[in-house]
């Protein structure tokens, strides 16, 4: 038994080794801070917006941060380029807060009553706009300035009552400041900074004219700053950047003469789907790649997202259709936490910039290689990583020139399977269980005792299927690796030599195997060397198939657990790889609304198709399409 000495000894021994672990943990954050260039204290921001900075975690500027900062507190115009997620709104916002406050825009900058904007923030879209504004509003109110956010969809009264009431900084889209210009409610006679945010967006979106005429309403250029920052430079940008900032401006391009790459912090994976497949999958998905973080689904219709927010549980559309308000709201939720999936068109693929996105889902490959680019970067931003999923029909759709432009190798995997969904899922059922508190057990123990008792099953099995149950399972259904349809199957056919056309194959599969059978093929896809095809056929008829080549020489069917490199549209174009199928041609894929290609009778005449050809249920797309095997 220890003495009262030895234990006050032994206290004071504790203490004295946990103030010198205090003190070398404090030692090494210093070292590290000292080591930092981009550390916040090394720049000439002041004491209010570091705390704020703090709070949120920021103590290190990002590199497109740190390179404009004095340049802009500088008084210098500026073009900033940087990749998406890289925090260009805060290059802007940290020295225009600066320069109002304690550089050399404080001397001319209006106070008081009535006060005209000193800044003015243009951006393409509202929710944007409304994101820009937080930040000036929360590092804006640490030195006491105030802002507005003006954009389309919402009443002109309250935003004519803050701009009456004077304020410093007018963020907004180009059509409503346009508006109130017009209206004469915005002064622009004492603007100090005008700031572009996204111009090549602002130049898609057809706001050029818009953008032209709000800059040309600056009169005494000499004492304006022009900010513009872009993620690429059409001819437009460069055109609005010779014209409005001044010719010494300065260039920070963190991207410079290469393309536009995603971001390498997130995982990049493609997975063959069907339309009709979407639903069902998406969830499993979600599952087992969100790792319970946020998610983003991207679908290219506004019908689209509607729809499949209603299907999932607990999801919420954005799209340009919905209320203003009601986008504010989606949004409000979304980054809160109150719900944890978001079904958005491209409203929310560029400059949103809401914390732990885990992961982004793509109901279908985009139309060009950039919306890829911005919509995979809602994941992976700010140092974090993240899962981008794109889903397509091999058949339908190319990735390769995703793949080349955008720098990404993509990891090429099947739909999750039962055993990838129970194990996602087990641990959420786990979860569930061990949250219920101990007090029940006496209410269902006798039961418990019984239904063990009575079931055959061990105490683990009987438990595995409690878990099931938990998280909505009473079934595990198998689902196929090339269409993600489930009660399906893919197998492979291979006859020893290249198979060219999808009619061929059909013409191999009649030899043995009844028409019905045949009929009931989906998917057939020609496997990317050219040495065989892959198709789905009902779980239940099985057998059927795999016996049925018996009938047949130098026949190879067997059952697949992954699925190889298959053709993509591309690959398919004339020349060997015709199109064709049962009876009408095409893939014989009826059950997703396929439009048959070729001729009749399984003719298969090769036919030329492009990327855009088809609409999203992928029929015929609208003013365009095949006619004897040439465009029209």
């Amino acid at each position: 038994m220890g003495t009262p000495n030895g234990d006050v000894r032994k206290k004071k021994e504790e203490e004295a080794k946990l103030m010198e672990q205090e003190y070398q943990d404090k030692k090494e954050e210093e070292e590290e801070e000292e080591e930092d260039p981009n550390a916040v204290w090394r720049f000439r921001i002041s004491e209010p917006l570091r705390e704020r900075l703090k709070g949120k975690g920021i103590e290190s500027l990002f590199p497109i941060q740190a390179i404009t900062f004095d340049t802009i507190l500088d008084g210098s115009d500026l073009v900033g380029r940087a990749r998406t997620g890289q925090g260009k709104t805060l290059a802007f916002v940290l020295p225009i807060l600066e320069s109002l406050i304690n550089g050399i825009a404080k001397a001319s900058r209006k106070t008081g009553y009535r006060r005209p904007p000193s800044v003015l923030v243009l951006l393409p879209t509202r929710e944007l706009a409304s994101q820009v504004h937080s930040d000036f509003e929360l590092y804006g109110g640490a030195v006491g300035l105030t802002s507005c956010c003006l954009y389309g969809g919402a009443p002109y009264q309250s935003q004519e009552i803050k701009l009456k009431r004077g304020v410093d900084i007018v963020v907004g889209t180009p059509g409503r400041i346009k508006d109130h210009i017009e209206r004469e409610n915005i002064d622009l006679s004492q603007l100090r900074f005008r700031v572009l945010d996204e111009a090549d967006e602002m130049l898609r979106m057809g706001f050029v004219e818009d953008v032209e005429l709000i800059l040309g309403k600056v009169e005494n250029i000499s004492k304006v700053q022009t900010l513009l920052f872009s993620a690429t430079l059409p001819d437009w940008v460069k055109h609005i950047a010779a014209k409005f900032l001044k010719p010494d401006k300065k260039t920070a391009d963190l991207v410079g003469n290469t393309k536009m790459k995603a971001s390498t912090n997130v995982r990049h994976i493609v997975l063959p789907c069907t339309t009709s497949a979407r639903s069902r999958l998406i969830p499993d998905i979600i599952r087992c790649y969100s790792s319970g973080g946020r998610t983003i689904i991207f679908t290219e219709t506004k019908e689209s997202a509607s729809q499949l927010a209603g299907f999932l549980p607990g999801a919420r559309a954005l799209h340009g259709d919905i209320q203003q308000a009601q986008r504010e709201v989606t949004l409000s939720g979304f980054r809160s936490g109150k719900f944890m999936t978001l079904v958005a068109t491209n409203v929310a693929a560029r400059g949103l910039d809401i914390n732990d996105v885990q992961l982004i889902i793509q109901c279908e490959p985009p139309r060009d290689v950039e919306a890829y680019i911005h919509r995979s970067g809602r994941t992976g931003r700010a140092g974090n990583s993240g899962v981008a999923v794109m889903l397509y029909d091999p058949r339908r759709s190319s990735i390769s020139k995703i793949e080349r432009e955008s720098g990404v190798k993509f990891e090429h995997i099947s739909a999750p399977q039962p055993h990838d969904i129970a194990k996602a899922i087990g641990r959420e059922a786990a979860e569930m269980i061990n949250q219920v508190s101990d007090s029940v057990i006496p209410a269902f123990k006798s039961t418990a005792e019984e239904l063990l008792k009575n079931s055959g099953l061990s105490v683990v099995e009987l438990l595995a299927k409690a878990l099931a149950k938990a998280v909505g399972y009473t079934e595990m259904k198998k689902r196929s690796l090339l269409t993600s349809m489930e009660n399906h199957v893919t197998l492979l056919l291979e006859i020893g030599k290249p198979i060219f056309t999808a009619t061929f194959a059909y013409g191999v599969l009649r030899r043995f195997l009844a028409e019905e059978k045949v009929e009931a093929v989906k998917g057939l896809t020609l496997t990317a060397e050219g040495s065989g095809v892959v198709f789905d056929v009902p779980a239940e008829d099985l057998d059927t198939y795999l016996a049925g080549k018996d009938k047949a020489s130098s026949v190879r069917l067997e059952v697949l657990t992954a699925l190889p490199r298959l053709q993509e549209k591309d690959q398919s174009r004339g020349g060997r790889f015709g199109s064709g199928g049962p009876r009408r041609g095409g893939f014989g894929d009826r059950s997703v609304g396929s439009r048959f290609l070729g001729g009749r009778g399984g003719s298969g005449r090769n036919v030329r198709f492009s990327s855009d050809r088809f609409s999203n249920n992928g029929g015929i797309g609208r003013g365009r399409g095949i006619r004897s095997g040439k465009r029209w």
